[in-house]
C-alpha cells in the first residue's frame, strides 16, 4: 500500500511516518511478511531482489544497472521530475482534507507505462492511500485483470469509496479531481 507525502512533509502520512520513525525521509519500506523497514531507495531495491527476486544465477545482475546504478538513476529520475513540473512534490492546495481517511484505491498497471505514470502522480498529490496491482507482460496479474474486465487495458482504477471502476488516463484524472477534491467556492467559503 502505498501513502503519499507530498514534499515529504504534507499529508498526515507524513507525521504518522515521523511519530513511527522520528525521520521524514520518504520512500520508507515496510514488508509486514518479514517485519522489516528501511529507508534508503538503493536498500528497499537490494532487499526486494533478494527477498522476491529470483535467484541470482537466473539472471544477469547487469540488467538491474538503472536502478542500482544510483548516479543515474538519480540524475534522470530529477530530470524527467523537473520536466514533468515536480509532480506530488506538494500536496495539491484543493485536495479534501480526509483523503488520507479513505479506503486504498487500486491502480492497476505497470512501471514504464506512460499511461500510468499521469494517475500515480495525480493520487500522489491528492495524498490519496492506493495499491498497485503490477500487471507487466507475463504477470499472472494481467491474466486476473482479462478475467476481470474482459480486456487488458491499463490504467485501471477500482475506487471501493465510490464503487467506481474505470479505464483510461484522462477518465480517472478527471473522476479523481471531481471526487476528491474541494471546489474552489468551498474553500473561500472556509476562508
Amino acid at each position: 500500500e502505498y501513502r503519499p507525502c507530498p514534499g515529504a512533509r504534507q499529508s498526515r502520512f507524513s507525521e504518522e511516518l515521523f511519530e513511527r520513525t522520528g525521520r521524514r525521509t520518504v520512500p520508507y519500506l515496510i514488508d509486514p511478511n518479514t517485519d522489516t523497514e528501511l529507508f534508503e531507495s538503493d536498500d528497499q531495491i537490494r532487499y526486494l531482489v533478494a527477498t522476491y527476486g529470483p535467484d541470482g544465477s537466473l539472471y544477469d545482475a547487469k540488467a538491474l544497472w538503472p536502478i542500482t546504478f544510483t548516479a543515474f538513476s538519480i540524475y534522470t529520475s530529477s530530470i524527467a521530475a523537473a520536466i514533468r513540473g515536480l509532480p506530488s512534490s506538494r500536496r495539491q492546495t484543493n485536495a479534501r482534507p480526509d483523503n488520507e481517511d479513505m479506503i486504498p484505491l487500486e491502480l492497476w498497471g505497470y512501471e514504464c507505462s506512460p499511461f500510468v505514470k499521469p494517475v500515480r502522480e495525480k493520487l500522489g498529490s491528492l495524498a490519496l492511500p492506493h495499491r498497485i496491482v503490477s500487471c507487466s507482460r507475463g504477470s499472472a496479474n494481467r491474466d486476473r485483470l482479462v478475467e476481470r474486465t474482459g480486456r487488458f487495458q491499463v490504467p485501471f482504477l477500482v475506487d471501493e469509496n465510490t464503487g467506481v471502476e474505470l479505464f483510461e488516463s484522462a477518465e480517472i484524472l478527471d473522476y479523481l479531481e471531481a471526487c476528491y477534491t474541494v471546489k474552489k467556492e468551498v474553500i473561500e467559503e472556509e476562508e
